[in-house]
């Protein structure tokens, strides 16, 4: 049994556009602090490998202190660290891998053809390669691969894409991963946590980033960690990000805007990065400069879209020679006979049609 943590997706110098510059810039700093916050949490957990599955940098021109500032917090972490590059990382000639001075626990796969890396003191192998390039169309590097059935634990380290037939970066088949015989495979590259997916007897997961770099990636992040032992696998999921990125719709149709935002937001968001985007009819504009320098500091960022609409009559219009006018034309006639609780139902129907007949969400 070995126990492990896996991570992919660091993307570290990330730009973080959906920030402004300073924010922008204190980001990047934080994302390189992430790699302090694993390797500490590994050390805690006794890990005994990490497994880094690419896109550790968001491209191959890294600042010189990110490398130096990895290099260093990986050395501090007791267990061997194996590295398999992907299509923002890709290894290259007199790219960031070669030049980093690595400490003597990291391991790198440099080729785009599966490698062995042998641990005998953990009995365990570990099968990986790198991107080479930053475009990688097929699969074949796990063609004809099985792993032998020798009472080790044998994991794969991949960048790569499953179940995206055309994808430019890998396109891995849950077939394929299944004639592997690994006991589980550890993959980079989709942003978000995949769970524990299996292919037949193969155990594989994405950890996703384990920082949310825009309002794509929104939600908890972080790693994997846990045990791998011949056919069993447990591992959980483990938030690792220091900030979160939020989307939050509002409703702002029967109350103040600002006493809206505040009722629907969770007890703690000061460390986090708000979209909020108010729906509903109102009956004056919203002033959301306004409403961002009331609430901008309850959160690390904060951006207020509005998608209000001027209330109006809802029978507005009703018999003009149109669709429209036709449509509200025949509501009405039944919206007068009707008893009060087919009334609700009329105007919801007549809210709904409108909505459709403009192209518009409710």
């Amino acid at each position: 049994m070995v126990k492990i943590l896996h991570a992919a997706d660091l993307h570290l110098d990330s730009a973080f556009t959906a920030l402004d510059e300073e924010h922008a810039r204190h980001r990047r700093q934080e994302s390189r602090r992430l790699v302090e916050r694993m390797v500490s949490y590994a050390n805690e957990q006794d890990v005994a490998l990490v497994l880094l599955a690419g896109d550790l940098f968001d491209s191959g021109d890294i600042y010189a202190q990110t490398g130096e500032e990895l290099a260093s917090a990986l050395g501090q972490c007791r267990a061997q660290v194996v590295i398999a590059p992907g299509n923002h990382d890709y290894y290259a000639p007199k790219g960031a891998y070669e030049r980093i001075c690595w400490p003597e626990n990291v391991h790198i796969f440099t080729q785009d053809v599966l490698t062995r890396l042998d641990f005998p003191s953990l009995s365990c192998s570990v099968y990986g390669a790198a991107f080479t390039s930053p475009a990688v169309d097929s699969a074949a590097v796990l063609d004809g691969f099985t792993a032998p059935e020798d009472g080790w634990v044998h994991l794969l380290l991949l960048h790569g894409d499953v179940g995206v037939k055309d994808s430019r970066y890998r396109p891995l088949r849950p077939e394929q991963l299944q004639k592997t015989n690994v006991d589980y495979a550890a993959l980079g590259h989709q942003h978000a946590f995949s769970g524990l997916c299996r292919a037949g007897s193969v155990v594989y997961a994405y950890p996703g980033c384990p920082e949310g770099r825009g309002f794509d990636e929104t939600g908890e992040k972080g790693v994997l960690c846990g045990t791998v032992a011949p056919g069993e696998v447990s591992l959980q999921f483990v938030p690792l990000c220091q900030r979160r990125y939020e989307l939050l719709r509002v409703d702002v149709g029967d109350r103040e805007p600002e006493e809206a935002i505040i009722a629907a937001l969770p007890p703690e968001t000061r460390g986090d990065v708000y979209r909020i985007t108010l729906t509903g009819e109102t009956d004056r504009p919203v002033r959301t400069e306004v409403l961002h320098q009331s609430l901008c500091d309850r959160f690390y960022a904060l951006e207020v879209r509005d998608e209000t609409r001027m209330k109006r009559d809802l029978w507005e219009k009703c018999g003009e020679d149109s669709l429209r006018g036709l449509f509200l034309q025949q509501l009405r006639r039944r919206y007068e006979s009707a008893g009060e609780q087919e009334r609700m139902e009329i105007e919801r129907a007549v809210r709904f049609g409108l909505a459709a007949i403009d192209n518009r969400e409710m």
